[in-house]
């Protein structure tokens, strides 16, 4: 893959240059972020080229702050004349903004001033024929599982490289590269007239750490095998116990109503939630920013605030929110660096034990819904009402007895939280926020 068009020190120098023209105008801070990617993706369908697409972007955004008001502009011309119609933009919207005290940079104190490089940049030199061969082996290996595995809506290999400047007319200028890779598969298996499809991934920010591409599509093949027959379960309150990528989506909830967007607004269930029970008692969420090549490690958050490890639940209690520092002024607290999301997550319960994998899990559950597909995005946040259609399998004894689909869960997610009975061994790492299979308490499931 090509090197980059520009270098970290252009990137300072275009920051600069806005900068230098908004304070020109008379703001009285500004705020500049420079960025650039490039990538290769490539889609094989039944062993043919279905698409190869080359992406190349760049772009300057720029934040102006005339007192109290602010104003946002950005452009993907770097030409001085470019760069100085976007400051006037910018600033010219904030003549005319509501005033807000609450708008302004974070305090220069709390700015990551001598960041370290994370170390997320690992490019993968691969051309348009090498990923288009290893997406033919990936799918190839799903078609080879099983004769059921008859057709495939396709099988890709992605490689993308970025990096970005971030600078404000406080004095801080800093930035990194990073990369992000994924090998995936969807295949289709058929049984008489039923045909159901699943997929499975892999992503790292190293290429070296990808899933080999015939483990990743026999892997998926298997999951689409594994719904065939898949029938309704009888309306009934039973226990659920989700696959672990799904329960990362649990997490996910309770993050997003944890933001601080969410909390200023009054429209999350954890409004005045410091220090109380958000999980079950024997639960711990930890974020840590600086996890090697985590797909949400970084130094300082969007604004340039430091970053910094930390336990979000002890105990199951709520320790801290995700603040940026608008958010954080909205409600009279410290940021906590969040501008821009958590950074990696990883729930853990004090009652896990090395040996408990799924199978493990699933005795535990003995008997109720595995469920290894959402459906929908069914989550009241204020209220914390959850409603979700589902695919998955019945288990009675601690075995799985057949596939389910058709069928909905309900529940609160207050309560779903709080009533977590266990987290699995089998911690899934596919994104920023780690965690095992979740065992919950009876839901309300919804089928014949």
């Amino acid at each position: 893959m090509a090197q980059f068009a520009y270098s970290k020190s252009q990137f300072q120098d275009l920051a600069a240059q806005a900068i230098d023209s908004a304070r020109a105008l008379g703001a009285s801070d500004a705020a500049v972020e420079v960025s650039e990617g490039q990538g290769l993706s490539v889609t094989v369908r039944r062993g043919r080229v279905d698409q190869v697409e080359h992406n190349t972007d760049k772009g300057l955004d720029v934040t102006v702050y005339s007192g109290t008001r602010r104003g946002h502009a950005n452009t993907s011309d770097f030409s001085p004349d470019a760069i100085r119609r976007t400051v006037q933009a910018a600033f010219d919207i904030a003549r005319y903004t509501a005033e807000d005290d609450c708008a302004a940079l974070p305090e220069a104190e709390l700015l990551a001033m001598r960041p370290r490089d994370p170390g997320l940049f690992h490019p993968w030199d691969i051309d348009v024929g090498a990923a288009v061969e290893l997406a033919r082996v990936t799918e190839q290996a799903a078609l080879d599982t099983d004769r059921r595995v008859r057709n495939s809506e396709g099988a890709s290999v992605s490689a993308q490289q970025s990096h970005f400047v971030l600078a404000n007319s406080r004095g801080f200028s800093h930035g990194y590269a990073s990369t992000r890779h994924s090998v995936s598969c969807v295949p289709i298996a058929q049984r008489g007239a039923d045909m159901q499809r699943d997929y499975w991934y892999s992503s790292r920010r190293d290429p070296t750490q990808l899933a080999q591409p015939e483990a990743i599509g026999r892997y998926a093949a298997e999951r689409a095998l594994s719904r065939l027959g898949a029938r309704r379960v009888p309306t009934g309150r039973y226990p659920v116990l989700f696959e672990a990528p799904l329960a990362a989506g649990l997490i996910g909830s309770l993050v997003h109503a944890a933001s601080g967007g969410m909390l200023y607004r009054k429209a999350s269930f954890l409004v005045d939630q410091l220090g109380k029970p958000v999980l079950a008692e024997h639960l711990d969420l930890d974020e840590d920013p600086r996890e090697p090549d985590g797909m949400a490690s970084a130094p300082f958050d969007d604004e340039g605030v430091r970053t910094r490890a930390r336990r979000v639940v002890r105990g199951g209690r709520l320790e801290g929110y995700f603040l940026s520092t608008y958010s954080a002024r909205k409600l009279g607290m410290p940021t906590t660096g969040n501008s821009g999301g958590a950074h990696n997550l990883t729930l853990s319960s004090r009652r896990t034990r090395a040996d408990d994998d799924l199978p493990a899990m699933l005795r535990r559950l003995h008997r109720g819904l595995f469920v290894i597909e959402l459906i929908g995005h069914g989550v009241n946040y204020v209220t914390g009402d959850y409603s979700r259609g589902v695919m998955g399998f019945w288990v009675d004894h601690g075995e799985i007895q057949y596939p389910v689909q058709e069928i909905t869960i309900a529940g609160n997610l207050r309560e779903m939280l709080l009533g977590i009975e266990a987290v699995g061994a089998d911690v899934w790492r596919g994104g920023a926020r780690h965690t095992g299979s979740v065992l919950l308490g009876p839901m309300t499931v919804a089928g014949s």
